[in-house]
């Protein structure tokens, strides 16, 4: 018999368990790599072992918690099964913490515990997906918009002082960048030895050039006030370059706030120096529109 500050222990780490059970397997199950699928079901596997084993503790069935099989289930889908297994992974960290504190119960707890850290080491190693093989296409895409464009919308802002008219011009330099940098994508993994298909590269770069592109210049599309689309534009370029940063840092096990740092540093510091190269030749060409 145990007393009930470890039973409410014992009962958390039998639920989570359970629905890491469950969440597990109903991944093996969309996973079209066979080999993946099969380290899936085995993981699931030992995790119903798990809770059983803690069940001989409880002496009570727990039930799964469904808004988390279904969160990460949808996670794995939308955002792919990397992104998905490293947030899981790092909830599993935590409970290693608490498996620790229960190693009085029984000698067995210590291969629990083996169990779960080996978990770790199996699901880094395990998905090679072409969203995260192609990520580097990606950052070049976004960081080249992001930096160029943020700071050419700065710039035109002050020269131009036209809401539509700067949603013009930086839709057209816009899109006319994205396929030199795709262009230049291209030609540059067709020349090195990186596994990467060229095509696929300068598509992925592109892509996140225009949609970057195209989420920095709306507000200048749709809002009269000049200065709110300013204010706008540097709170898409950091909504953008924490979201892409976030997902990259969990995806692949990076620092996030040294990257996010870094890339909003640089695509503010260029904004910055663009407002007051627009400002000078505002200036002193006397432009008004």
């Amino acid at each position: 018999m145990i007393d009930n500050q470890l039973k409410k222990q014992v009962l958390l780490i039998q639920q989570n368990e359970i629905t890491e059970f469950e969440i597990y397997h109903r991944l093996a199950k969309i996973v079209k790599n066979k080999q993946q699928a099969e380290i899936l079901e085995q993981i699931s596997c030992e995790e119903l072992s798990h809770y059983d084993f803690w069940k001989q503790f409880s002496a009570i069935d727990v039930p799964k918690n469904n808004f988390k099989i279904w969160f990460y289930f949808l996670i794995a889908k939308i955002f792919g099964l990397t992104f998905g297994l490293k947030l899981m992974e790092n909830g599993e960290a935590n409970a290693q913490d608490v498996y620790a504190g229960l190693r009085e119960l029984s000698p067995e707890v210590e291969k629990v515990i083996s169990d779960e850290e080996a978990h770790e080491y199996e699901l880094l190693g395990l998905i090679d997906e072409e969203r995260l093989k192609y990520a580097s296409s990606v950052v070049l895409g976004l960081n080249d918009a992001l930096v160029e464009l943020t700071g050419a919308l700065v710039g035109f802002t002050l020269a131009l002082q036209n809401t539509r008219l700067v949603g013009i011009v930086g839709l057209i330099t816009g899109i006319a960048a994205s396929l030199s940098m795709a262009a230049s994508e291209y030609l540059s993994t067709k020349q090195e030895d990186t596994g990467k298909n060229p095509l696929k590269a300068s598509i992925y770069t592109g892509i996140a050039y225009v949609g970057t592109v195209i989420a920095l210049i709306l507000p200048y599309l749709l809002l009269k006030n000049i200065y709110l689309c300013l204010a706008m534009v540097i709170a898409v370029a950091l909504s953008v370059i924490f979201i892409f940063t976030y997902y990259i840092s969990v995806a692949k096990g990076l620092n996030f706030k040294k990257r996010f740092m870094e890339m909003a540093g640089i695509s503010l510091g260029v904004a910055v120096i663009n407002f007051a190269i627009g400002l000078i030749i505002r200036n002193v060409f006397k432009i008004e529109v």
